[in-house]
C-alpha cells in the first residue's frame, strides 16, 4: 500500500479538520513537489483552498479528507484508498502575482459581519418578510466585499466567498495572535487571497468549469 508521505502532520491535520467540519464528504487532493506537498480542496461555496505542508507526499493523489484525517490522528502512514475520479475541478496556474496587501483584521471583520447578517435575516427575515436562507446565503457570498486597484491594472474584486474561505479555514491564524497580513493575488482568470496559513482561490464566474474526467486534469 502507498504511504501518504506527509511530515507536517499538525499543519495537514489542521487543514483537514477545518475542511471536514465544512464538508464531511470532501475529497482532498495531494500534489507533491520538491519535498513538500500541497493539499487542495473545494469548499461548498465554490472556492478552492490549499495549504502546503512538509513531506514528499504521494505524488498526485485524491483521497477522502475524513479518512486521511483519521489516519493522521492515529499516527498512521498509509495513504487511504485513492479516489482520483472525485476530483473534477481545474487548479489555478502555478504562476501568480500579488496586487495588494490586505489586513487580516479587516478580512476577519468582513467575514464576521456577513455571518451576523445571515443570522439576523434567518431569524427575523428581511423588512418583515420571510426569506429563504439559501437565497440569502448565496447573495451574501456573491457580494463584493473588497475592491483593490493595483497601480498597473484593472480593479480586482474580492467576493465574500473568498473572505469566508480564508476566515473559516483558519488561514488568518489564531484570533488572539498579532493581526495577520494577507495578499490579493491574480493568476490568469483566478483571484486569490494568500494568508499566512493557506490560500483561497476563486475562478472568474464566466470561466467556471466542471471537468468529469477519469484522471486528474493537468492543472
Amino acid at each position: 500500500m502507498s504511504e501518504h508521505g506527509l511530515l507536517g502532520v499538525p499543519d495537514a491535520g489542521a487543514f483537514l479538520a477545518r475542511l471536514t467540519r465544512l464538508d464531511p464528504a470532501a475529497p482532498v487532493r495531494l500534489r507533491s513537489s520538491g519535498g513538500r506537498t500541497a493539499l487542495w480542496a473545494r469548499l461548498p461555496w465554490e472556492v478552492l483552498v490549499t495549504r502546503e505542508v512538509a513531506g514528499p507526499g504521494p505524488g498526485d493523489a485524491t483521497v477522502s479528507a475524513s479518512e486521511l484525517l483519521a489516519v493522521l490522528a492515529a499516527g498512521g502512514g498509509t495513504l487511504p484508498e485513492r479516489r482520483d475520479t472525485q476530483w473534477r475541478w481545474p487548479l489555478p496556474p502555478a504562476a501568480s502575482r500579488a496586487v495588494e496587501s490586505v489586513s487580516g483584521a479587516e478580512l476577519a471583520q468582513l467575514a464576521t459581519a456577513a455571518a451576523g447578517t445571515l443570522r439576523e435575516i434567518a431569524s427575523g427575515g428581511m423588512s418583515g418578510r420571510a426569506v429563504g436562507q439559501r437565497a440569502v446565503r448565496d447573495a451574501l457570498l456573491d457580494h463584493v466585499a473588497l475592491v483593490v486597484t493595483p497601480d498597473d491594472g484593472e480593479p480586482v474584486q474580492i467576493s465574500q466567498r473568498l473572505v469566508q474561505a480564508v476566515a473559516r479555514m483558519g488561514f488568518l491564524g489564531p484570533r488572539d495572535a498579532e493581526p495577520a497580513e494577507a495578499r490579493v493575488r491574480v493568476a490568469g482568470g483566478w483571484v486569490g487571497i494568500s494568508a499566512p496559513y493557506g490560500v483561497a482561490w476563486r475562478q472568474s464566474v464566466h470561466k467556471l468549469t466542471v471537468m468529469p474526467m477519469s484522471s486528474h486534469p493537468k492543472g
